[in-house]
């Protein structure tokens, strides 16, 4: 039986492929699905993803990892630089959690420098596109092997 990896999208990560392609490229988060559940195979892990624009869901979703779920990956987009609440409810979550940016955060403005994520998570990974997800679960496949 494989073990099950939620996968966290902040907001605006509906609209990828539409928003910035220049940035964040033209897959979308149902592309980063199937590529994450295809990894998922080889690493026997099985994957949720979920995306919200409000963070109280986003801590919601966290919460229900806690019974469900052996890993974390999460793109927390924007809340990556300002949310305390979502870096406190990570820190309710026993299993590994890996934090991942599409774009090189640290390329672009000096806000984005910061992480409250970070604090909690056991790897970052940034500015490989949405193949840092794929990235992501064959670390998370390592970490729970």
């Amino acid at each position: 039986m494989s073990k099950t990896i939620y996968i966290l999208n902040g907001p605006n990560l509906n609209l990828l492929g539409k928003r910035q392609p220049e940035i964040y490229g033209h897959d979308t988060l149902d592309d980063v699905e199937t590529t994450c559940a295809t990894v998922g195979k080889d690493v026997a892990l099985s994957v949720k993803l979920m995306q919200s624009n409000h963070e109280g869901e986003i801590v919601e979703m966290i919460h229900d990892a806690r019974e469900n779920a052996a890993g974390i990956i999460i793109n927390p987009a924007a809340y990556t630089h300002t949310s305390v609440a979502i870096l406190d409810a990570l820190h309710t979550f026993d299993g590994p959690v890996l934090e991942v940016h599409i774009s090189n955060v640290h390329k672009r403005e000096a806000f984005r420098h910061h992480s409250y994520v970070s604090q909690r998570a056991d790897g970052v990974i940034a500015g490989f596109g949405v193949e840092g997800y794929a990235l992501a679960m064959r670390r998370m496949g390592t970490l729970l092997a």
